[in-house]
């Protein structure tokens, strides 16, 4: 019935979608997500970004990205590999490729590989582990010319405020807190007031984003949880009648965009 309802309120999907659910397995392990380019079948990495905080089941919602990885060089060299496997297996040669990893004692398990570049605003973190925007990578990359990535730019993260309370949001409390922490670049809160909140698995959205710029990983992460530790959320009780719609809350922000998202 709790699947049944989520269906419901997907207006895109085909008869076959709805009448199907595919069951998977869930792989334990510690997560990243990779991007790259291609270049004549080539893979070169632009960044790998760690998710520190475990996501685990039955569902979740993905919180902070940070970079650049504090994993092993052969770690990160290891997933690069399997990272171009998948992308000679899908016959991918050309262009950005946003990939999804877990990292566990039986190894490195792909688990999503697509010719696009990373989601959303967590696209700016790259800018750390470049020096490039994301759209001067992409058209540099396919104007033939080289890509030559500054030594060392230090550490950003981004994390995406989780909605974790169903209701009505009518306020978020502790914003300037928030941005007067160090290390902190933006807080972004992109849910208007009046508008329904609705926690995953049945919602999509994220309340907003946190950036941080340091000098290490560990400041950038660190940064990211106090500033969070400084909202306070408040919701009010849903009483069904004219409310604001979810979709129109986003401010032309795709519904459930994160840095996962095309």
């Amino acid at each position: 019935a709790r699947i049944a309802r989520i269906l419901a309120g997907e207006n895109d999907l085909t008869d076959d979608e709805r009448r199907y659910v595919l069951v998977e397995d869930f792989i334990p392990g510690t997560e990243v997500a990779v991007e790259g380019l291609l270049d004549n079948g080539r893979l070169q990495l632009l960044a790998v970004f760690d998710k520190p905080d475990p996501l685990d089941v039955p569902y979740f919602e993905e919180t902070d990205y940070i970079t650049p990885s504090r994993l092993s060089a052969r770690v990160q060299e290891q997933i690069r590999e399997q990272v171009h496997a998948a992308c000679s297996a899908y016959g991918l040669r050309q262009g950005p490729i946003h990939a999804e990893c877990r990292m566990n004692a039986q190894g490195i398990w792909i688990l999503e590989v697509a010719a696009r570049t990373i989601g959303g605003l967590c696209a700016r973190l790259l800018q750390v582990g470049t020096g490039f925007g994301l759209e001067e990578l992409v058209l540099t990359q396919a104007l033939g010319r080289p890509l030559a990535p500054p030594a060392d730019m230090g550490a950003a993260g981004v994390l995406m405020i989780p909605t974790t309370a169903a209701g009505i949001l009518r306020r978020v409390e502790g914003q300037s807190a928030a941005r007067k922490i160090p290390f902190i670049e933006e807080v972004m809160i992109y849910i208007r007031e009046g508008y329904e909140l609705v926690p995953w698995p049945e919602g999509s959205s994220y309340l907003g984003f946190i950036f941080s710029r340091a000098s290490t990983p560990q400041q950038a992460e660190a940064a990211l949880r106090a500033a969070y530790a400084q909202l306070n959320i408040v919701v009010a009780p849903l009483w069904k009648g004219n409310v604001a719609t979810r979709a129109s809350a986003n401010s032309g922000m795709a519904s459930g965009e994160s840095c996962t998202a095309v």
